[in-house]
């Protein structure tokens, strides 16, 4: 094969290379992470005073669940 070639490669319509958005991105992610944080906490705190028969919290936290996509104004971010 020759090892000249005239082919360049296209940018796919999934991929986003403009550092930009990388950051926006990026952004989102935290402000989102926060945001899920927050309302978790404010949730589980409102609920402290449930307790279970045996005394122990009837509502407590067990970590944090798989990664998503969801879909925001500048595409889809990782959360």
């Amino acid at each position: 094969m020759n090892e000249h070639s005239n082919i360049v490669p296209l940018r796919q319509p999934d991929e986003i290379d403009d550092p930009l958005t990388n950051i926006l991105r990026s952004g989102a992610r935290q402000l989102l992470a926060q945001a899920v944080e927050m309302e978790a906490e404010a949730f589980l705190a409102a609920m402290k005073g449930l307790k279970l028969p045996d005394g122990r919290d009837r509502l407590v936290r067990h970590g944090h669940g798989p990664v998503r996509t969801i879909q925001t104004g500048i595409g889809a971010v990782e959360v």
